[in-house]
Order: C-alpha cells, then structure tokens, then sequence
C-alpha cells in the first residue's frame, strides 16, 4: 500500500475518533484491554527493545504482510527475556479465544515439527521467529495498530482509540496439516477449518455438488496469497447460499463461526455481524481439487463483504493456508472510505 494512502486512512481514523464513533460494549471493552496490554508489553521491555517496536501508523511496511519465514519489523520472541515474553503471551490471548490461542502455539510449535523433517529446517525453521509491531502509540485517544506475525501467522488489528475498527486480514496457516510422525504426531493444527467444510459439501446434492465443485484443481496457494488489499475472485464461482436447504445453510454459517471463533467472543460476534450485514442469501461456497481427503484441495467462502479462502494444495494436500479477508475494512480502510463520503461537497481534499 502506498505511504500516501496509508497516511490517509491515518487521518480518517483521527477523523471517526474525532466524531465519538460507538463500538458494540463487548468488542469497546476488549479494545480497552488490548491497548492495556500491548502497553504492559512496553513496560515490559528494557528501553533499547522498546524502542524497536513502535512504527508510524503510515508506513507502508503496516500493509507489506506475509504468511513465509523472512525477516520482519518489531520486536521477536527471540528480543525478548522471560518477562516481555510473559507480556506478549498475555495480548494474544486477550485478543483470541482459548481456541485461537491453542491454534496459534499449535502453529509455531510445528516450527519444531518441520526442523526435525526437513533437511533445511535447522536453518530455515524457528519458533521465536514470531514478531510483534505496534504501528503508533496506543493510546485511548489515538488511532493506532498492531500485528502479530511470523510464519504461518499474520494477525491485524487496527484501533481508534478504545475502539477496534478492524482485525484484518487475519491469516493462519499449517504445515504439516496433520502430523505423521513423531512426538506430534495425529496433531491436526486447523482440523476444524477442513472437516467443517468437508461436512458442508457431504451435505450437497448431486446438481449442486457439481454447482459448489467450480474446478478440479487447485490453484498452488490461496488466490489473494498477500495482497495489500483482496479484490473478490470470480463472483459467480459456487453455489450461492439462497439455493442451500436450512439445514445446509447453518453448516455454512458453521464453517464461518470456525474462523470467527479463534477470536474473543466480542471480535468474533462483531465479525459474524459484518457477514450477515451483506446477506448470507449472496454468500457463494465454491471448491476446487480433489474431494477425498488427503489431496490438493481447496475452497472459498465469498461473501459481498469478505472473503475466506482455505488452500492445501501444497505438500499433496497436507499443507494448509487460510486467511479471512475484508474488501473494505482490511487495515480499516472502511473508515477511510466513510471519511472520503462525509468529505464530498467540501473543501476538504485528499
């Protein structure tokens, strides 16, 4: 994303703080927590880590995320001592659920996994390779950010003030999606992910398996795989829920609430209501790839405001990507649209 862009989604974010914008309680009350925490983490820090984890709110790196082991801004497992450590542990599972948390030290436990299996995991694989960035001052009267992020993670979270205006892209991944061997082995980091949806297609009817199965391969990774901003893909592609049965259409819904429920209870009911706001009657299930487990498949849940993708092409199918888009709001960029509509017919320019 451009500097200039992000610059100006900074001053839409002091803009909807400015006008008191309202947040649902539980999600206001988790957005106070988070800001307590992330500042807990920076009391934390001896002052030359402190000083590496902060970034302005516009830099253009906030938007340049990744789910592949790199180097990456801010603060690592490996910076910190037992206390910061301590510290950063605490945010996360502030900001997830109990079963997000366990998602997320599943994820970076099979850092170990691929170390022993690989024949350049002791090089290439590492478990404190796992980076916090703060993206301006958190503050109760600021617009500000933060990420998590490190192979097999990327999570967002933007803030204006003790509201949370946006918690994507979201973005978990597994590999190996089960493990075969090994003290680990039969772990099966996103094992809801696959089966919920597997238990949506076995629901189908012959005519509309052959609407939802729109290829029969797969596409090598998720299609928006880092994008600064997703775009929706191929509209049209699967079966819309308004030609699913009741019982069919809860089992979508069911899939969704997996994803959402890796995240506080507010966060996650306050992203369910954001799916329902465009209709689940448009929301489009479509698949790809093989149908039997154990092989390249993936598939896609599109709604008119968000996109989920879920790939295991990778590996022979036993290795997972998945991320939960929003078109608009991904780094709050909703909020900057709102500020360039309440600015029409002013003398206010961009």
């Amino acid at each position: 994303m451009h500097s200039r862009t992000l610059a100006a989604l900074a001053a839409a974010l002091a803009l909807a703080l400015a006008a008191g914008a309202k947040e649902p309680a539980p999600t206001a009350a988790t957005a106070r927590k988070l800001r307590e925490a992330v500042q807990r983490v920076e009391a934390a820090l001896p002052p030359a880590t402190a000083a590496k984890l902060r970034r302005p709110l516009d830099e253009a790196e906030r938007a340049d995320w990744h789910y592949t082991p790199r180097a990456r801004g801010g603060v690592s497992f490996k910076d910190l001592d037992a206390k910061g450590r301590e510290a950063v542990h605490a945010l996360l599972k502030t900001a997830l659920s109990a079963g997000g948390w366990q998602r997320v030290a599943n994820i970076v436990e099979l850092e170990l996994v691929l170390r022993e299996i690989e024949s350049f995991g002791a090089l290439m694989r590492d478990p404190e390779k796992y980076h916090l960035t703060v993206y301006g001052a958190p503050d109760a009267n600021a617009r500000w950010g933060w990420r998590f992020e490190g192979h097999h993670l990327s999570l967002h979270f933007t803030h204006a003030g003790d509201r949370i205006v946006s918690g994507t892209p979201s973005f978990f991944g597994a590999n190996p999606a089960r493990v075969e061997s090994g003290p680990k082995k039969g772990l099966r980091a996103l094992a809801p992910e696959e089966d919920e949806a597997r238990a949506l297609l076995a629901m189908l009817t012959p005519a509309q398996r052959a609407e939802a199965i729109f290829d029969t391969r797969t596409y090598g990774d998720i299609v928006t795989a880092n994008a600064a901003k997703a775009e929706p893909i191929s509209p049209g592609a699967g079966i819309a829920a308004a030609k699913l049965d009741e019982r069919q259409r809860a089992q979508l819904v069911r899939i969704l609430e997996t994803y959402a429920s890796a995240f506080e209870p507010g966060l996650a009911t306050a992203r369910m209501a954001r799916v329902r706001e465009g209709g689940i009657d448009a929301i489009r299930f479509g698949w790809a790839g093989a149908t039997q487990p154990g092989r390249p498949h993936y598939y896609r849940i599109q709604g008119p405001r968000f996109l989920v993708e879920y790939d295991a092409s990778q590996n022979g199918g036993n290795h997972i990507h998945t991320v939960w888009r929003d078109f608009d709001g991904d780094f709050g960029r909703d909020l900057l649209r709102e500020h360039h509509a309440a600015a029409r017919g002013t003398t206010h320019r961009h």
